[in-house]
């Protein structure tokens, strides 16, 4: 039981699932926007204007000016709603919001669990004469047969005269 679910966690913490979990709810949240732009705004004022060309009077009596709201009582649609299309888009940010968020902890938590490995200790270094690779432990090179002790306590006094 365990190995399946830490295999389902790897599965799920893989940035290609996150990225399409992501997308299908902004998707949705996106689609709410579309659906009440369509609705709530441009439906009842194409309706107004279907009406004013088929020659319904939409003059309000009184005023002897259009008046929308006997417009839309007459073409049996509601007024305009640009509080539901702005409440549409208050939501979408807001769940984009919260989604960025989520996001974000999930990226940290995986960054946290996945600790850089520390680095190996070098078993090889470089002979000062030859500059061939030579085992670490070596005393003498195998390319040159030079002495490395010696030489590195050569090197030594050459960085501290360069130094001063």
């Amino acid at each position: 039981m365990g190995k399946l679910m830490s295999e389902f966690k790897e599965f799920v913490m893989r940035g290609n699932v996150m990225d399409l979990a992501v997308g299908v709810i902004i998707g949705a949240a996106f689609g709410d926007i579309v659906t009440s732009l369509c609705n709530d705004v441009i439906l009842p004022g194409v309706s107004w204007i279907i009406g004013v060309a088929t020659g319904t009077d939409f003059t309000n009596p009184d005023t002897g000016k259009l008046d929308f709201s006997k417009a839309t009582e007459a073409l049996n649609v509601g007024p305009i709603a640009f509080g539901k299309f702005a409440a549409a888009i208050i939501n979408f940010l807001i769940m984009a919001i919260i989604i960025f968020a989520m996001v974000k902890a999930v990226n940290r938590l995986t960054s946290i669990a996945k600790k850089p490995e520390p680095e190996a200790a070098p078993t090889t270094k470089k002979c000062p004469f030859c500059m061939s690779e030579i085992d670490i432990n070596a005393t003498r090179c195998a390319h040159c047969t030079s002495i490395l002790e010696i030489a590195e306590e050569a090197l030594k006094e050459d960085d501290k005269k360069k130094k001063k």
